[in-house]
């Protein structure tokens, strides 16, 4: 288990502050008040959507699952050999798991595929998730493309303010308890404004991160659904990475702003 701390300062505010990322690590919180802070280490569990409903079956077919003997974060396939994660997923050992609807059970239409390499990007960032992006290249054979497992468009474009997009994951689906049911969730959120985004976020929204979701809170993706697509008009264009509690008023998710990594990602994938 990994201990992921964050410590946030935002300049002189007495402001009490949790923060958390999207994963099925230990999270070690730091409550920040105008002269005290104090650690609290949580294990977190598995993950879900927080208001959205359950997929319908292999409508996602570009999702993966990665796992390390449990559920521990999303992905998406980008080609038959490639998958989009996130960098704070990164593990020394990985299996991607394709073709899933419900985790818990054998459909018949999952392919369990070892990563042979796990390709942080070089800039990325742990202390505030800045570039939080991974490639995961797939051991020894490519994943076999079917009407349950295929691979989603990298985005030829940035995203835009009110653009529709859709979240998935096997992540909480409770903003204050926890209730991880085993089907893959959904949920159909627009692209926040940038700016909107920086209000919400002082001195830790960067150009390489975007925001989704609902300022009126409610809906949201949470622990768990971390490296997951945020998929726009059939492209990915973002990546779960992290956010205040889970549907939050006020704060919106923040995912990783794929549109910026294109040439990294294909990079990466020409030499690897």
């Amino acid at each position: 288990m990994q201990a992921l701390v964050f410590l946030v300062l935002l300049g002189a505010a007495c402001k009490r502050l949790t923060k958390y990322i999207f994963s099925s690590f230990v999270l070690t919180f730091f409550s920040i008040s105008c002269n005290t802070s104090h650690a609290v280490s949580v294990a977190a569990a598995d993950d879900k959507v927080v208001g959205g409903y359950e997929c319908p079956r292999h409508s996602v077919p570009y999702q993966v699952s990665l796992n390390a003997g449990y559920h521990f974060c999303g992905g998406s396939l980008i080609s038959s050999q490639w998958v989009v994660s996130a960098a704070h997923c990164y593990k020394s050992r990985v299996q991607v798991r394709l073709g899933e609807h419900n985790i818990a059970v054998n459909e018949g239409t999952e392919q369990w595929i070892d990563a042979a390499k796990l390709i942080k990007h070089p800039q990325y960032h742990s202390y505030n998730l800045d570039n939080d992006i991974m490639l995961i290249k797939l051991l020894s054979q490519p994943a076999a493309l079917n009407s349950f497992v295929q691979t989603v468009a990298l985005p030829t474009r940035c995203p835009v303010a009110d653009e529709n997009c859709m979240v998935s994951g096997w992540g909480n689906m409770s903003a204050s308890g926890s209730n991880f049911p085993d089907s893959l969730q959904c949920l159909r959120q627009p692209i926040i404004d940038d700016r909107i985004c920086k209000n919400a976020y002082p001195h830790l929204f960067t150009d390489n991160m975007l925001c989704s979701g609902f300022m009126h809170g409610g809906a949201s993706s949470c622990q768990g659904d971390s490296g997951g697509p945020l998929v726009c008009n059939g492209q990915l264009q973002g990546v779960v990475s992290w956010g205040y509690d889970c549907a939050m008023q006020g704060y919106p998710s923040v995912y990783a702003r794929v549109c910026r990594y294109n040439s990294w990602i294909s990079s990466v994938m020409s030499s690897n």
